[in-house]
């Protein structure tokens, strides 16, 4: 039940949109996945950069999609937020919705430009003026979403990725992969050759439990060093099976950071997608306690200024939020 308090704390222009989605009556508030309360200071202006809005109800899921998950709403989301203690937030394009930018777009505006922004998913066919519009609405980038299709493929990966680079042309945009450190190796030419920045989810699939001197991983420091590419140090269940805390992702992390602090940015991958026994079978999210994984981050990073740099400063420059 939305109470006086509760309201209050949805905020004066988001949370009307909230409101108003919560008092139809059609959406059941969702189970909190903060399961332990954040223990740290979490600095003003804090980023998730890495969600995703899943709203079937109002935007149906793509025939050819390779999973199906439940309904994670805008509401949701900004329950995630006040939960988590972070002003800003990132939506980025989930593969179940293909090129169709209507859900993510839609949940950006209902949080307003101050708070959200977004990265796309598009196609050959997508057409400048299609940028246009997502780019007055807040979207700073593009994903090739290469893990979840199984692209493994270098040669084809560096046709899409000169393909994406003349769309982006001009923009001031970056291209976001989901793939592993073998891909990263094996393009490492062209990342570091490109005019945009480079931005790679997940810790860029590093396999926690084989340590810094993993292969691949060489070359994943030498980018960030360069300053080439950005690094999501998010959803550490992705590379690792120590549960609950993923212990062993922490060599990572401080690998990475130590490379260069200043292309490090965080993320929940909240819902946290699971998969199902087939495609359209409902799979259920992975299990996650989204603030034990956020407080992970004092141990990985226990200097706060640096903290800042990743939760505040290295997403406003990369997304173009104001007022870092």
């Amino acid at each position: 039940m939305l109470t006086r308090r509760r309201i209050l704390h949805l905020g004066a222009t988001a949370g009307a949109s909230v409101l108003a989605m919560r008092s139809g009556g059609a959406l059941a508030e969702a189970p909190s996945t903060v399961k332990t309360p954040i223990d740290f200071e979490v600095p003003r202006g804090a980023c998730d950069c890495h969600v995703h809005v899943f709203d079937p109800a109002r935007f149906a899921y793509d025939a050819h999609r390779v999973y199906t998950p439940p309904e994670a709403t805008v509401a949701d989301l900004l329950d995630l937020q006040h939960a988590i203690r972070f002003d800003r937030v990132v939506i980025v394009q989930p593969s179940v919705y293909g090129v169709d930018m209507a859900a993510t777009l839609d949940g950006m505006k209902k949080l307003g430009a101050q708070r959200a922004r977004g990265v796309a998913v598009i196609d050959a066919n997508t057409s400048k003026a299609a940028l246009d519009t997502m780019h007055a609405a807040g979207v700073r980038g593009v994903r090739l979403n290469l893990e979840t299709v199984g692209e493994s493929d270098p040669e084809a990966v560096k046709r899409a990725l000169a393909t994406t680079a003349e769309q982006l042309r001009g923009r001031d945009w970056h291209i976001q992969f989901n793939t592993n450190l073998a891909m990263v190796a094996a393009i490492r030419d062209e990342l570091a050759g490109l005019p945009m920045p480079v931005v790679l989810d997940h810790f860029a699939r590093a396999k926690a439990s084989l340590g810094p001197s993993q292969a691949g991983f060489d070359a994943l420091l030498a980018l960030v060093k360069a300053g080439r590419a950005y690094v999501k140090i998010s959803a550490p269940y992705r590379i690792s099976d120590r549960k609950p805390d993923f212990a062993d992702a922490a060599a990572i992390a401080q690998a990475i950071v130590a490379a260069n602090p200043d292309r490090v940015i965080w993320g929940s991958n909240w819902p946290h997608p699971g998969r199902g026994k087939s495609r359209t079978d409902t799979a259920p999210p992975y299990p996650s306690d989204d603030g034990m994984a956020l407080n992970q981050l004092p141990k990985w990073v226990p200097d706060a200024a640096t903290r800042r740099k990743i939760l505040v400063e290295n997403p406003a420059r990369l997304y173009g939020f104001e007022g870092a």
